[in-house]
């Protein structure tokens, strides 16, 4: 019959395996899905500056606007 290899299911080009994860019982757990369309003429391929964008939720550059305030450090004040 056909291969085992995964192939877009808009211009049949083959596509890789990746890995996502998703949480159960408190575990993270691998699971394999398709990856994206490396054809560049196809309707599903990636937009390159949403894939070469900063990832998301990881690391935070401002305070969150909701954050309880910190403690400024500066000069101390003898008693």
């Amino acid at each position: 019959m056909g291969s085992d290899e995964p192939v877009c299911p808009a211009c049949g080009q083959p596509v890789e395996m990746v890995v996502r994860r998703h949480k159960t019982l408190g575990a993270w757990v691998p699971t394999w899905v398709h990856g994206p369309c490396g054809n560049r003429e196809c309707e599903r391929y990636p937009d390159r500056d949403a894939v070469a964008g900063p990832p998301t939720g990881s690391l935070r550059t401002e305070p969150a606007e909701n954050a309880a305030p910190t403690k400024e450090a500066g000069p101390r004040s003898e008693p």
